[in-house]
């Protein structure tokens, strides 16, 4: 045995994202992300920006009704002095800042599928065309750099979650994403009560908007109370910069409450959401199938109403997100 040191082991140089692609059979869009050109010029010149889901065009509203309200939340938004970005993903793409023609596009997609955060590296590689949901919304917004993002009802902890386990991945993201969220509070078809606990537990900072109730979706008082009040998007935009300030990483849910005359008939509310659960009980229906399968018999029930609100809602929300993103920005 010679007396050279011997030579170490070379250590595997990991491949490049180009050489995978390369040697792969699946080849990956040359950008996984994509930020619309008057999203990025909104954002460079610090303009206030609004983040919009896309779950409500291709899985929420019916056609071509879905559109319409898409292209009414830009508009408020415009209306307001912001920029909106409408989030979704195209052909594997996830897009923040889709264009009108996309937004179309994504309406009438068929195939489109509900991209969760869970989803969105299978949608790539799978090169689909997708809604994204609140926490995909939320997780792509953050990416951008936008804060704002306002909603219809959030997604929650469901009944008989203590034997099912069954969550939205809605709150994880609040948890892990310091954006500022606008909704109806969560919806009616949730547990309420367990959902403010999960909120709490993970850190979130809930507040009312003009209101110490918690919202209930389709109708403006769960019977909950908020932890905390904000009258004036100002106040709320001073609670956002001080959690970034003090290094707090989760949101701050703003929930605003459905106009008392925009509400259902809370007796109404209460009756076809009883039917409702039994009937979901009886036919089986279980997991991520439960909340389509609840907010279709709601609309057949109530003859179309509480779709009627659910419009209502989420562009009330998209107003009132817009004028936070500006006082973010003032």
């Amino acid at each position: 045995m010679s007396g050279e040191a011997a030579e170490p082991p070379r250590r595997r140089r990991r491949s490049s994202t180009a050489e995978l692609g390369q040697s792969s059979t699946v080849m990956l869009p040359a950008m996984t992300l994509r930020i619309g050109d008057h999203v990025q010029a909104a954002l460079a010149a610090g303009s206030a920006v609004v983040a919009l889901e896309s779950t409500i065009i291709t899985h929420g509203l019916p056609r071509p009704h879905n559109v319409e309200v898409a292209r009414q939340a830009e508009d408020q938004v415009r209306a307001a002095g912001a920029v909106p970005a409408t989030v979704g993903v195209l052909d594997g793409q996830a897009v923040v800042g889709l264009t009108p023609a996309e937004v179309e596009r994504l309406g009438c997609d068929d195939a489109a599928v509900k991209c969760s955060i869970r989803d969105l590296a299978t949608a790539v590689v799978r090169r689909q065309s997708g809604g994204t949901t609140v926490a995909a919304t939320a997780y792509l917004a953050h990416q951008a750099g936008i804060t704002v993002f306002p909603t219809g009802g959030l997604g929650g902890v469901h009944r008989g979650a203590a034997s099912t386990f069954d969550e939205s991945a809605d709150l994880v993201a609040l948890s892990a994403l310091p954006v500022v969220m606008v909704s109806a509070g969560v919806k009616s078809i949730l547990d309420t009560g367990a959902t403010l606990e999960r909120l709490e537990t993970l850190n979130v900072t809930v507040l009312g908007y003009q209101t110490d109730a918690f919202p209930g979706f389709y109708i403006a008082d769960s019977g909950f109370p908020v932890p905390a009040r904000a009258d004036d998007p100002a106040e709320i935009a001073a609670t956002a910069r001080a959690r970034d300030a003090l290094g707090i990483s989760s949101a701050v849910l703003v929930t605003r409450p459905v106009p008392t005359e925009h509400q259902l008939d809370p007796a109404l509310h209460d009756r076809v959401l009883t039917e409702a659960l039994a009937a979901a009980e009886q036919q089986g229906v279980h997991g991520h199938d439960v909340t389509p399968f609840l907010l279709d018999y709601f609309h057949t029930a109530t003859q179309g109403a509480s779709e009627a609100t659910n419009v209502q809602i989420y562009l009330g929300n998209v107003a009132l997100g817009a004028e936070i993103a500006k006082a973010l920005t003032a």
